[in-house]
């Protein structure tokens, strides 16, 4: 995702639902320094994480940790260089909402990267990964972390998640031009790029 990011020097990112940090550190090694990175998440316990982890790697002034919400960002409109968020919007009910704010807190002619998770299409890879999803991922969390609730949310969300026509359609009426997909690990994840003209 990050590396399909195009930004100038000493850009100004959003990462959106950014969680623990694993975002922000991408851009961080890829892109380098100079740059200003915000990562926004409604969690705050994920933001807290996120600070230990960036720490260790960037200095303080480069990036800044903010609480949020995608559906009223806290933001100015159009001071973003790029805008990401990995393995959030599924999580949001209004897409096009949030897909809307995100198209306003970009300056023109720069770019947004999504990455989500979805679900294979078609064939025996596509029974095997829903098979593993919906039986053994719930119980392997269950196991792990005593919770089953949040294993068994993960399939469900991810089922429900638009086709990438579909989605691709959310964007184009949020606004953004330009829009492309392509489809990773067999379908498992699928990278959503979109620009604002």
């Amino acid at each position: 995702m990050i590396s399909r990011m195009k930004i100038p020097k000493q850009a100004a990112i959003l990462d959106m639902a950014c969680g623990t940090g694993d975002g922000i550190h991408e851009i961080l090694r890829q892109k380098g320094a100079g740059n200003m990175i915000i990562g926004s998440d409604f969690s705050t316990g994920m933001l807290q994480l996120a600070r230990k982890k960036i720490n260790s790697v960037a200095s303080s002034s480069q990036v800044f940790l903010v609480a949020g919400n995608a559906l009223q960002m806290p933001f100015k409109p159009e001071i973003f260089d790029a805008v990401s968020i990995a393995s959030g919007i599924r999580n949001i009910n209004d897409k096009r909402s949030a897909l809307r704010a995100f198209y306003d807190g970009l300056k023109q002619d720069v770019m947004i990267v999504i990455l989500e998770l979805t679900t294979p299409q078609k064939g025996f890879f596509r029974s095997l990964y829903l098979f593993y999803f919906r039986r053994i991922l719930p119980i392997i969390g269950w196991i792990v972390s005593g919770e089953i609730k949040a294993y068994q949310y993960l399939p469900d969300s991810v089922i429900n998640f638009p086709s990438s026509t579909e989605f691709a359609d959310t964007m184009l009426s949020a606004g953004f031009s330009n829009v492309t997909w392509q489809k990773l690990t067999f379908g498992i994840a699928t990278l959503y790029t979109g620009n604002k003209a």
